[in-house]
């Protein structure tokens, strides 16, 4: 757990989407990747929508998101809170609106119980603590890891949504199962999107979305593939095209197809 604030010397200054946004990030904990890029990028947001992230970390996700849909109220709560004050001044420094919040998942502050959003994002911590390998940063071992299970993430997640709000999670491919569980305990309207490193290779992560009462059948998407030819043959960028301007630029990453969406009857 970091408590004490991020001292300057502790931190870098990282550019995202191009430099669209700019990220403090601490050089030896948890640093944003390519995980939440993609979930902010796969966001359909729309100016005057609330998004709630919840374990948002520094902010990458919502920063990002907030950068490439004007007019948004972006809400975050982590349990750490040098994180917390960390992901503050990111949304501060991108010129964004929104707060962010210390505190657990299991006790939302009053201002976040208090609400509905449009969307609910997380990238929750891939490991449970029974699976999870030690890390020698302790903060990064909490996002690694965490004590909560998904269904507890996706349950308050669910809570938080408006009618027809949406949730979506990334996650590692092998807890797909629990996670799609959880999913199905509260949300309706699934759908699955697999992330794949190459053509050829197994889905290591996955998009997962769903809506408060509504209803569809469940679609599982064609994969997602992140980078160009079989395997790794040579230094240097090999992101498909598409990966590539969403990495580097303000762009969406919509789900491969829309259809219309039910509303829950009786």
């Amino acid at each position: 757990m970091r408590t004490d604030p991020f001292a300057a010397e502790e931190l870098t200054r990282d550019d995202f989407l191009g430099g669209a946004v700019r990220l403090w990030q601490p050089k030896d904990g948890y640093r944003a990747g390519l995980d939440p890029v993609l979930l902010s990028a796969s966001i359909p947001a729309k100016a005057g929508d609330s998004v709630l992230e919840l374990g948002c970390g520094a902010g990458a996700a919502l920063a990002c998101l907030g950068i490439r849909v004007s007019g948004i109220t972006c809400i975050g709560v982590d349990m750490q809170p040098a994180y917390a004050a960390l992901a503050q001044r990111n949304l501060d420094d991108n010129g964004l609106t929104g707060v962010v919040h210390c505190a657990d998942l299991s006790a939302l502050p009053p201002e976040v119980k208090s609400r509905r959003f449009d969307h609910v994002i997380a990238n929750p911590p891939y490991f449970e603590d029974f699976r999870a390998v030690a890390s020698p940063s302790q903060d990064r071992a909490m996002s690694r890891s965490g004590a909560l299970p998904l269904a507890k993430w996706v349950s308050v997640a669910s809570k938080r949504l408006k009618p027809g709000g949406m949730a979506t999670f990334v996650q590692r491919a092998d807890r797909l199962p629990e996670l799609m569980s959880a999913f199905f305990a509260t949300l309706g309207a699934l759908e699955l999107w697999p992330i794949q490193p190459r053509s050829a290779r197994p889905a290591r992560l996955v998009l997962l979305r769903g809506r408060k009462e509504r209803r569809a059948a469940f679609v599982s998407h064609p994969p997602l593939v992140l980078h160009r030819g079989e395997m790794h043959e040579k230094d240097g960028d090999s992101y498909t095209e598409t990966v590539s301007k969403v990495l580097r630029t303000p762009q969406s990453l919509p789900f491969p197809d829309q259809r219309p969406i039910q509303t829950q009857r009786g």
